[in-house]
């Protein structure tokens, strides 16, 4: 019997099919455990694919219109124009995608760093970004807003999923001085730890960035590090000395075009934060 999926959706995506994927259900076990799509992972080829077809299927998509880049802390952004490029699109290095076309799901993998869903319902237009605190500190996130204003979005809306909250995210001096050399004012997204090292807020950090680039902008308030029921975190892996560790996986598709039907993928919904 196939496991059920969770899916957290958030109201301020309303109009446009979206999910965080939680791991549960999926088919992967061990360090897997549930619903892994890291082709990156030591996990097995033919498991993963199968965990991506449901995702796929959840979100009304064929598996090869599961969009994706290959993911490496820039703040490069592909814009997905050609639907046979979805297949083909996780070979480009970059951490952003954007697009205009129905029949397709933009997605990114995390395992502690933000995923980010933005959309343009009114415009038609969606995007997908992976950030850490690399990508968001070296602009991934404004990248992505304007590659869906290149494609003639105004309102763009963004929801950062499942990442590590800064109660578990205690970072070196030198990882604070990169950022309070950029701006002195980003010592506001750090506190001091319990271990006299400071920790970052990485998800205020992110609606900071997004709120300033002119959009509007809410967390899910779901810390990947605390719940590992729910989550994989490559930080507490490595805290827990595990040889490698499942990928999320967060997607937003248009809806109501090229045939798609949408139906309300019932787990838990939340509203504005």
């Amino acid at each position: 019997m196939k496991l059920t999926l969770e899916i957290l959706t958030h109201d301020l995506l309303d109009g446009v099919r979206h999910g965080f994927f939680t791991r549960k259900g999926g088919a992967s076990s061990g360090l897997y455990a549930g619903l892994n799509c890291g082709r990156g992972s030591n996990d097995q080829t033919e498991i993963v694919a199968t965990n991506r077809a449901r995702v796929a299927e959840a979100m009304g998509v064929a598996p090869d219109r599961l969009a994706g880049v290959h993911q490496v802390h820039s703040a490069d952004v592909v814009t997905l124009s050609v639907l046979e490029d979805a297949a083909t699109s996780d070979h480009i290095r970059a951490d952003g995608i954007v697009s205009a076309l129905p029949g397709v799901a933009l997605a990114v993998l995390t395992a502690d760093c933000q995923p980010v869903l933005f959309a343009d319902p009114a415009a038609g237009v969606i995007g997908a970004a992976h950030a850490g605190w690399r990508g968001a500190l070296g602009g991934v996130l404004e990248a992505t807003v304007q590659a869906m204003r290149d494609l003639g979005a105004q309102n763009i809306r963004a929801v950062i999923g499942p990442t590590i909250s800064q109660r578990a995210y205690e970072v070196g001096w030198d990882f604070m001085d990169e950022f309070t050399a950029e701006d002195p004012d980003y010592q506001r997204f750090f506190s001091n730890g319990p271990n006299e090292k400071p920790m970052f807020d990485l998800p205020s950090f992110g609606l900071m960035r997004l709120r300033a680039a002119g959009v509007e902008a809410a967390w899910t308030r779901h810390c990947t590090y605390s719940d590992p029921e729910r989550f994989f975190s490559y930080r507490r892996s490595t805290h827990q000395g595990e040889a490698d560790y499942g990928r999320l996986i967060s997607a937003i598709a248009l809806p109501g075009q090229a045939g798609i039907t949408l139906q309300p993928m019932a787990t838990g919904s939340l509203g504005q934060s």
